[in-house]
């Protein structure tokens, strides 16, 4: 059967959408670096349940290889609207059942990034992978703004006895000095909060805007509470869109965000602040059908990589 990637002239690709490959992050010279982590935190229960999840996402993407340079109407021009800005690091070792030496690679990779004055991209991998990003960002001087979009807001202290694991991601956030604020978007349905997480959340000053409100009132009002020049980290699980379109998740949830809403959303926000990391975590391969999950996951980080890049360039 001939593909699309065929039809357009894609050869075979191992990196995102053909981005340049870089083996050694300490050399950095592009403005962006995807990263991959297959795993972070492990439950006997479930193992590595999203592995492989950064390699389905560049195979959604790798039909489109040899077009990086074509019209993208997402974003009114190329992705990138001058030279290629990005590249792709490959896959961290991570290792099933080692959370320590995860957390201690994710970090480190994201430090490198930083160090070079980038913007580290990171995929998962489970959805504590951003714990070890956003520590990354401590000892830095300046504070960050967390911008979670997501079907549940992760705020329980732990699960079998692991804090730094499943749903508990921005409870650990807000303990981190460097965060100033923490804007939720996206919740819907039941999900594994309790009350008292959520009461903990708004204590600690979380703005939650449920799903069911950004239906009613629009996606404008996510950046309103983005303070003006805001550092702000976006971390996107990927269950935070609609099953119809992402059916590639643990927890599939009706009423779930469209692929604009989540484009508007980050568009928004980037044009008020400035987008300094980005994940997109628990995308499950055994989950998709089709692939259609993987063709909507890279659909957006081409989004996200175009956001970025014009960020850059004041456009």
């Amino acid at each position: 059967m001939v593909t699309l990637g065929e039809m357009f002239g894609a050869g075979e690709v191992r990196t995102f959408m053909g981005l340049p490959k870089c083996d050694d992050l300490a050399g950095l010279a592009a403005r962006m670096a995807i990263i991959g982590a297959d795993a972070c935190t492990s439950y006997p229960s479930v193992g590595a349940y999203c592995a492989g999840g950064p390699a389905a996402i560049r195979a959604g993407g790798a039909q489109y290889a040899a077009n990086l340079a074509h019209m993208n109407f997402d974003l009114g021009g190329p992705v990138f609207p001058g030279r290629v800005d990005a590249v792709d690091a490959g896959d961290l070792p991570q290792v099933d059942g080692d959370g320590a030496g995860n957390r201690a690679r994710i970090g480190a990779a994201v430090r490198m990034v930083l160090e070079r004055g980038g913007v580290p991209l990171l995929l998962g991998g489970d959805d504590s992978v951003p714990i070890p990003m956003i520590e990354a960002f401590g000892g830095r001087g300046r504070k960050v703004v967390i911008l979670q979009i997501d079907a549940h807001i992760d705020w329980r202290d732990e699960v079998q006895g692991e804090r730094l694991g499943l749903s508990s991601t921005m409870r650990r956030a807000s303990e981190m000095a460097h965060v100033e604020k923490i804007v939720q978007v996206g919740q819907r349905g039941i999900g594994s909060a309790r009350e008292g997480d959520v009461a903990d959340a708004r204590a600690a000053g979380v703005t939650f805007i449920p799903a069911r409100r950004l239906a009613a009132e629009g996606v404008g009002q996510v950046a309103e509470v983005i303070p003006e020049g805001a550092e702000v980290i976006v971390c996107l699980d990927c269950d935070a869109l609609d099953p119809a379109i992402m059916p590639a998740v643990i927890g599939r949830t009706a009423g779930g965000l469209s692929y604009w809403d989540a484009v508007e959303i980050i568009a928004a926000v980037a044009a008020k602040a400035r987008i300094v990391a980005f994940d997109m975590v628990e995308f499950m391969p055994e989950r998709d059908i089709d692939g259609q999950g993987a063709l909507v996951a890279a659909q957006l980080l081409a989004a996200v990589l175009g956001i970025v890049a014009r960020q850059a360039q004041g456009k």
